[in-house]
């Protein structure tokens, strides 16, 4: 292999599950997996291209984050599947999976309890404005800073915190219509949104 395909190939490695994670919270199990191997054949086309102006990690989201904003505006696009509780519960360390000996792992109603409250705020981050959504979950989800945020989406940093403040806002307020108060108190899942 040459130099670029080398290199290309360790960007995949490193990056494809992280840009699968992403693409998955923001359209849905269905389409995520397709739209992964989309952004990274528009990243190998424009790898010689990339002037490292801004990080790899940021380029890649920014063409992740625009492909899926594609999607989501597509006449096509309707959301059919979501993450799967279980996924995602354990990418969150919070289902007491893997790692947990018996004796540290939540009780079975606790979580099932954690799962419905979940399952809930997922379906909750879903119906928001892709914007909105976006920054969510680069901030929440993906645990990317503001600035990088911005240089992501192409915005300013106050337009990113003004955003995120909204889609806070939105979803605490369909949360508190919705939602079991008691789940949203006790929600490790979504930490900003414990004190609804």
């Amino acid at each position: 292999m040459v130099k670029n395909e080398l290199e290309f190939q360790e960007i995949y490695d490193t990056f494809q599950p992280k840009i699968l994670r992403y693409l998955t919270r923001m359209v849905g199990d269905a389409d995520a997996e397709d739209l992964t191997q989309d952004v990274f054949v528009k990243a190998d086309r424009a790898l010689k291209n990339f002037k490292g102006e801004s990080s790899l990690s940021t380029w890649l989201y920014r063409i992740a984050t625009n492909t899926a904003l594609d999607k989501l505006r597509s006449p096509s696009f309707q959301r059919v599947d979501l993450l799967p509780v279980s996924d995602e519960l354990h990418e969150a360390n919070i289902s007491g999976g893997v790692g947990l000996s018996e004796a540290q792992k939540p009780p079975i109603e606790k979580e099932l309890i954690r799962e419905e409250m979940n399952d809930c705020i997922r379906g909750y981050i879903a119906k928001l404005p892709e914007d909105y959504r976006a920054v969510l979950v680069l901030s929440e989800y993906e645990e990317i800073k503001n600035n990088e945020i911005a240089e992501i989406l192409g915005v300013t940093l106050d337009t990113v915190k003004i955003r995120l403040h909204r889609a806070r806002e939105k979803l605490r307020e369909a949360l508190k219509a919705n939602c079991d108060s008691d789940w949203i108190e006790e929600n490790e899942f979504v930490p900003e949104l414990k004190n609804l």
